[in-house]
């Protein structure tokens, strides 16, 4: 298995999906600047792997395991690597159960999601990571420059954030780092901006778009869709549904989203 696993979820779905359903269960708001404390491993089917790297994590696994199976048509493994015997637990719409008799390999290999000791996976594909930007309506660079400074309580490095002003508001990426929860934040302290926080992945064949005021959540849009949809779900965004129109009707150039 990988360096220092101590412990593993195997879960139907997208790919990009489950990593970004990883990244916001696990990736705690003061943690963005750090190694991310997981790491996924695509599988050839629809099960993929989220292995956890984190010695202070230990038991996260069975909640994360029962939340993303309220949301996967399937059940969600979950297994502590930490110690033995290793306790291996799968679960349906939020109910857990003891898989008494399964090994993590052969459960893994019967799922077509070989581990990275597997030979057979010594050669799987690099994943791209997902990229986030934030359009904050009605804000410009100056102002969000100044809050931003005030949250972090020191000026910005040079580099840290990429600030763009535009005809529609200000567009807001990562630079030195990841955008993290920055627009969040801006978005708490102006609370009158409307906000859209955009995720996708390079190709865009995962995209999602928080729509928020206030830092709260007033829409979401998702594609693929969420196998339960949220009461926030939306179906369009500035009456465009697909990922390169809503781009556009943001005004976000889609090669943002691309890994340099």
């Amino acid at each position: 298995m990988s360096r220092h696993t101590i412990w593993a979820i195997l879960a139907p779905g997208e790919l990009a999906w489950v990593e970004s359903r990883a990244h916001d269960t696990l990736v705690l708001e003061d943690e963005e600047e750090r190694p991310l404390p997981f790491e996924i491993v695509p599988g050839r089917g629809r099960y993929h792997a989220i292995l956890g790297l984190d010695d202070e994590r230990v038991g996260v696994e069975m909640d994360v395991a029962q939340q993303l199976s309220l949301e996967c048509e399937g059940p969600v493994y979950s297994f502590e690597c930490a110690k033995e015997p290793w306790n291996i637990m799968s679960f349906r719409n939020g109910i857990g159960k003891v898989e008494e008799e399964r090994t993590l390999e052969s459960l893994a290999r019967s799922l077509d999601c070989p581990l990275p000791d597997d030979e057979e996976s010594s050669n799987r594909p690099q994943r791209k990571p997902l990229r986030s930007v934030a359009l904050l309506e009605g804000v410009q660079a100056q102002e969000a420059r100044r809050l931003l400074e005030e949250i972090h309580g020191e000026p910005l490095i040079p580099g840290a954030y990429r600030f763009v002003d535009t005809p529609r508001g200000l567009l807001l990426a990562g630079g030195i780092h990841d955008l993290g929860f920055a627009h969040i934040n801006l978005s708490e302290r102006l609370p009158h901006a409307t906000v859209y926080g955009v995720t996708a992945s390079p190709s865009l064949d995962f995209f999602s778009v928080q729509v928020m005021r206030g830092a709260a959540g007033i829409g979401e849009f998702v594609q693929p869709p969420h196998t339960f949809p949220s009461p926030e779900t939306i179906s369009e965004i500035k009456g465009e549904s697909s990922p390169e129109r809503i781009l556009a009707a943001l005004g976000i150039p889609a090669e943002w989203f691309q890994n340099e």
